[in-house]
């Protein structure tokens, strides 16, 4: 009998019986959550099912992090009601205004377990799979069933497997390499399949690198994106309090991939997806001079301390271009904080950034830094859709904090390399 993917591994466990890719499983949830933009629609729905009580208050969450803090009246109402439904059902844990991304905030308080099975009310659940967990987004209906069954439904995917290895170029960071390759298979090449990272240059990067690769396998299509747990992922794990016990699996020497896809990481520059899809990616000499009037670093991809540190580091000796408006978001409160403790926030406020409160921020262009029409914005995100930040006429380029960093400094869209020792 052939071995099994850390994904059929994942299921099999969850099922309580031996599955492999195709089957259909009706499977036990570890962890479930929803966020501002979704939890509203959770609530109406676990109640029009004539649910009573959650199926555990533990592994349920809610988290304001879309519209932190509110823009209008209609969000602080949705806001409101969250918090009532969090107080009802007594909720062990619920994320205010303030304590920043659900997709930062949820690890890093220990609620994400290596070989968990984990859905939420957000496309980029996926980003939890640097944990060596299944997570998934789904719809707020789906969330609602899982709500008050602790169940849900699924097919299990087929696994690409891709290996990464070499060595990285000066400038050259996780958030290029996973834009090179989804420029390089395509925004629907891994539809309903999932996909593991593996290979050496995997194993070196720190875990906010690592993140930043799964959070954006959704971009690729993927139901999910994962690396299987080593040292750094319990060493990281160790370190904030792991509240749910979790299982040490990984993949067999001889499981069954549908693809088995290479990627030399040295032979990768500075890359930028162009408007108005994830891969329509170049690298950076092929948009150099492009003029931006906004630069943003933050989100689920890009918001996290090693991110912080790089950008700060680019701007230690430099100012934000007079005709670029620079806005920095901390992915979470305690990235805040550590910033502030090791002088990184200040420096972006004497380079002339401006420095908001943890959440998504522009990312889902609700507000604080919605860009004119016409205008150029280069992002740390993880979508440049047209009207992705609130305006349908404006233009995302995404690329690496410190692509973000050097453009800003420069008014124009640039290769960082000239700014790193």
């Amino acid at each position: 009998m052939a071995g099994k993917t850390l994904v059929e591994k994942i299921f099999s466990a969850h099922c309580n019986r031996d599955v492999k890719a195709g089957d259909v499983v009706v499977a036990d949830i570890d962890f479930c959550f929803g966020q501002d933009g979704t939890s509203g629609l959770i609530i109406d729905s676990f109640e029009k099912l004539g649910a009573k009580k959650i199926f555990n208050r533990e592994r349920f969450s809610m988290v304001i992090d879309h519209s932190s803090p509110s823009p209008n009246i209609g969000i602080s109402e949705v806001h409101n009601k969250m918090r009532r439904f969090a107080k009802k059902h007594r909720l062990d844990v619920f994320f205010d205004v303030g304590n920043g991304v659900c997709h930062q905030v949820i690890p890093e308080s220990g609620l994400i377990a290596p070989g968990s099975l984990v859905v939420g009310a957000d496309s980029h659940t996926c980003t939890y799979g640097a944990l060596g967990a299944f997570s998934t987004g789904m719809g707020s209906t789906d969330i609602a069933i899982t709500l008050a069954s602790g169940k849900n439904w699924f097919k299990v995917p087929e696994t690409i497997k891709i290996i990464l290895y070499g060595k990285p170029k000066k400038g050259v960071y996780s958030k290029d390499v996973i834009l090179y390759i989804i420029g390089a298979v395509g925004a629907d090449y891994a539809t309903y399949k999932a996909v593991e990272f593996s290979g050496d240059y995997i194993k070196q990067l720190s875990m906010d690198a690592r993140f930043t690769i799964t959070n954006m396998a959704v971009e690729m299509g993927a139901k999910a994106g994962l690396i299987e747990p080593d040292a750094k992922t319990y060493a990281w794990l160790r370190a904030r309090h792991l509240r749910f016990k979790g299982k040490i699996l990984k993949s067999d020497k001889d499981a069954i991939y549908s693809e088995i896809l290479k990627f030399d990481v040295s032979k990768i520059i500075p890359q930028v997806a162009r408007p108005h899809r994830v891969d329509n990616v170049v690298g950076v000499d092929k948009v150099k001079d492009v003029k931006i009037q906004e630069a943003f670093i933050g989100t689920c991809t890009n918001g996290r301390l090693e991110d912080l540190e790089i950008a700060a580091s680019i701007l230690k000796k430099a100012r934000v271009h007079k005709d670029v408006k620079m806005i920095i978001v901390p992915a979470s409160r305690e990235i805040f904080q550590e910033a502030l403790k090791r002088g990184i926030i200040p420096k972006f406020i004497m380079a002339g950034a401006c420095v908001v409160s943890p959440g998504c921020g522009p990312c889902v262009g609700t507000h604080m830094g919605i860009p004119s029409n016409g205008e150029n914005v280069i992002s740390t995100a993880n979508r440049n859709f047209k009207g992705r930040m609130g305006n349908p006429d404006a233009f995302i380029y995404l690329a690496s904090p410190a692509t973000v960093t050097a453009s800003a400094i420069e008014g124009k869209i640039t290769d960082p390399r000239k700014y790193i020792g």
